[in-house]
């Protein structure tokens, strides 16, 4: 089989969903116009509304032009598309897709490869791959692989009995669990900022660096999202998979090769180090908000309590922030500080490491501010990094002047980075899962947030609205960072 244009059957469970025609469609597309998909495939969706292989050609084709993409082969690339309408705890139904199946196998020499996507509802997961096995979708002669969308559980005890009923149909090597974020242009950057820079991997460690910052903000609401947001929460939505993932990659040691085991195993070492909090400490680690009514981008919004599908007095939290500690040698002592939020200012998910100063630095006598060295990720919406270094300022005085060394992804390829789930479903398709969740992370995960979770509904909060919409969130979270001398790295810069 040829790995870089491979052969095999999509199956896609919610092709009439908003993600399969805002991300999954698109991402397909760009894979064929860029030659990374053989001409021998075939894409079948599976929803429960009824439609013909006609209608859903169609819709594929309306999602591809309205995301504004070449549309010189939208009308071959769309005719390697096939509908099958599905009940989910009907036989009948899987047995009609696997029949439908092995037709698309002969026809498009596929060699019985496929992959499942369940793009859908969470409670369905388990239910699915276990027919998929007992109809026998999964006795082929080929690979199959399951991928699947967040949330993997809602705890530690649901994660672990949605892993037994995946783990009953699919072995760990063929779950393909999907963090977007991981298929983010310059998440995946950062092994390479670090493990290829003699610059930076000496000196990241606590030795060099004082604390490192993580934040994803958005100037959205929960919108038309408010009745599964209602049940999640930012802590489960961001925190417990995004934020956390892109910790263990800023934490990890140096993979002895560049291959999924490996990599796997040196994040998991991280999250096993993570610092456990009790019920007690909670409140010391983390902080929780919820976004009031206000303005954003000069247009007045409603606060969390007044979107539709939200209770009146909800608990949810729509912002989180928080201090994790890694007892291990690297990085005993240094704070990482996450912080997430709707509603907030400024759209921006960037890595901030600020690096310790100088024990004695003559440029900055006593009482005058100092500016640390200080390197930045940016990951959305600009792709890129920022240096910030103190420099000489022009002139006899000797002041010194702080200056950015810049480098933007858009800029250098002129054209836009490879979408996240184009990157991810291409990985899936040749067979890399590096960028994908192992349950162990998730498991370990889920084991951390668990304690914070019980914590914030036991004690509810009293004080929701606690930031206005447009704002920086809650004031309590500066003060997470204020008690240890540091403060938040400015959205904007």
């Amino acid at each position: 089989m040829n790995v870089e244009n491979p052969k095999s059957l999509i199956v896609i469970f919610g092709a009439t969903g908003d993600l399969a025609n805002r991300k999954l469609f698109p991402s397909i597309y760009r894979l064929y116009l860029n030659g990374k998909l053989s001409e021998e495939f075939g894409v079948v969706g599976v929803a429960r509304r009824p439609n013909s292989n006609e209608q859903f050609r169609e819709n594929v084709r309306e999602a591809l032009l309205e995301a504004k993409l070449d549309d010189s082969k939208i009308d071959q690339f769309c005719e390697h598309f096939y509908y099958h309408p599905f009940d989910v705890t009907n036989r009948e139904s899987y047995l009609e897709l696997k029949l439908l199946l092995e037709n698309l196998d002969s026809t498009y020499h596929t060699f019985g490869n496929r992959i499942f996507y369940l793009a859908m509802a969470p409670e369905f997961f388990g239910t699915i791959a276990s027919k998929l096995k007992s109809e026998g979708l999964t006795d082929t002669t080929g690979w199959k692989r399951l991928m699947i969308e967040k949330p993997f559980g809602r705890d530690l005890p649901s994660a672990k009995e949605l892993n037994k009923q995946i783990r009953d149909a699919f072995s760990e090597d063929e779950i393909y669990r999907i963090d977007h974020y991981l298929g983010k242009e310059m998440v995946q950057n950062i092994e390479v900022i670090r493990f290829a820079n003699a610059l930076f991997e000496p000196l990241w460690n606590n030795r060099y660096i004082s604390n490192i910052q993580v934040t994803s903000s958005e100037t959205l609401g929960v919108g038309e999202r408010a009745s599964y947001y209602e049940k999640s929460g930012a802590l489960r939505d961001m925190v417990q998979n995004h934020m956390i993932q892109m910790v263990a990659l800023l934490a990890m040691e140096p993979p002895s090769r560049l291959n999924t085991e490996e990599v796997r195993s040196e994040k998991v070492k991280v999250l096993r180090s993570l610092r456990a909090i009790s019920l007690d400490e909670v409140d010391q680690y983390f902080v929780r908000g919820q976004y009031g009514s206000g303005i954003v981008a000069d247009k007045e919004v409603m606060g969390y309590r007044d979107e539709n599908g939200t209770e009146p007095e909800s608990n949810t939290e729509t912002f989180v922030a928080g201090k994790l500690l890694i007892d291990n040698f690297r990085w005993a002592g240094v704070p990482f500080y996450i912080r997430t939020g709707k509603r907030m200012a400024v759209k921006s998910t960037k890595i901030v490491i600020e690096f310790k100063d100088m024990p004695m630095n003559l440029y900055f006598p006593e009482g005058e501010e100092r500016r640390p060295n200080v390197l930045v990720i940016h990951i959305q919406p600009e792709e890129g990094i920022t240096l910030h270094i103190n420099a000489k300022k022009s002139g006899p005085t000797g002041e010194t002047t702080p200056i950015k060394m810049e480098f933007s992804s858009k800029s250098q390829n002129s054209i836009n980075t490879p979408e996240a789930y184009e990157r991810l479903i291409y990985d899936c398709l040749r067979g890399d899962a590096t960028n994908f969740a192992h349950w162990d992370e998730v498991g370990l995960s889920w084991k951390f947030i668990d304690t914070i979770s019980e914590a914030w509904a036991t004690n509810k909060a009293s004080d929701f609205p606690n930031y206005k919409s447009g704002s920086l969130g809650p004031e309590k979270a500066d003060k997470l960072l204020e008690k240890d001398g540091f403060y938040w790295w400015p959205l904007s810069e």
